[in-house]
């Protein structure tokens, strides 16, 4: 058969690259339905994200918005109503109950807000960094005091959660996080109990494993503040993304650069204060300039 046949057939053209074929992180229409009673609370409807291998991204909204809906479902452990799910290799769509165990075991590490949700207090710094080790059981303390050297809190290997700092007990659940080398890292508010310095110090130590390890980090917030703290900061808003921050530093020069998120369906979250100087209600005017698309409220003039 020609190669002029096989091209009308279709057989000579690659197919179509799959959305976000080559990020490490997709969520492509991604839906969570939960149920309450009677009522079916919509969490995330129709979710786009990409997240790169070596990124480190912020996602930010209010509470309610889905964030920590994304988190759960990123690491294994809530699974997705409809869409698709995908880190590295896994198909979280498709995962059965022994797949979920290796995935969270091999893939991800996750970091609570609640400092007694990360470290076991009967346990010393060290022995909580080595005990979800799979390495051989002779090598784990050298490389836990390794981790913990890694985000600054060598200095606590021998204590106890109860004889640190908030900020040094979230430090050292980071390098528990870490101690199976995932190539994901997963943090839910880690600073939503510490004060404005110490939460520094501790996106800081994210910000080492990130640039150290290699590790890719997302980091869920309210705080919109963390957007200098990172290179890119995703804002969700009624369970979809809709704007995103690139922080771009130019020889010095550092600028924070707003954008609106365009899903794959097209559709736009317009800012609550652009919708209500404009009057902007259900059913605005579109018009296609030179190099720009123009919105305008319904009846108005051009």
């Amino acid at each position: 058969m020609s190669e002029s046949t096989l091209e009308a057939l279709g057989g000579g053209a690659a197919p179509p690259a799959q959305f976000g074929h080559d990020a490490l992180v997709v969520c492509d229409n991604l839906v969570r339905i939960f149920q309450s009673g009677s009522v079916e609370v919509q969490a995330l409807q129709g979710l786009d994200l990409l997240v790169d291998q070596g990124e480190m991204v912020a996602v930010v909204g209010a509470s309610g918005s889905g964030k920590s809906t994304l988190l759960a479902v990123l690491s294994g452990m809530d699974a997705p109503t409809a869409g698709r799910v995908r880190v590295a290799g896994w198909d979280l769509m498709a995962m059965q109950a022994r797949d979920r165990v290796a995935y969270r075991r091999e893939m991800v590490g996750f970091l609570w807000q609640q400092t007694s949700r990360n470290l076991l207090p009967y346990l010393t710094a060290r022995q909580n960094v080595a005990l979800p080790m799979t390495a051989p059981r002779r090598h784990r303390p050298a490389r836990a005091d390794e981790l913990l050297d890694l985000v600054g809190v060598g200095h606590v290997a021998d204590r106890r959660p109860s004889e640190m700092s908030g900020g040094e007990q979230q430090r050292v659940a980071i390098a528990t996080a870490l101690a199976n080398g995932p190539q994901l890292l997963l943090a839910d508010e880690p600073t939503g109990e510490l004060d404005t310095a110490t939460a520094r110090e501790v996106f800081e130590a994210l910000r080492t494993a990130n640039r150290e390890s290699g590790t890719t980090v997302v980091v869920v917030t309210h705080d919109a503040a963390v957007s200098h703290l990172v290179e890119r900061t995703v804002a969700i808003r009624d369970g979809r993304t809709s704007s995103e921050v690139l922080r771009r530093d130019d020889d010095g020069d550092v600028t924070h650069e707003e954008y609106a998120v365009m899903d794959r369906a097209g559709r736009v979250q317009v800012p609550r204060d652009f919708r209500e100087a404009l009057a902007l209600t259900r059913r605005v005017r579109l018009a296609l300039e030179a190099d720009h698309v123009a919105v305008r409220p319904d009846g108005s003039a051009r």
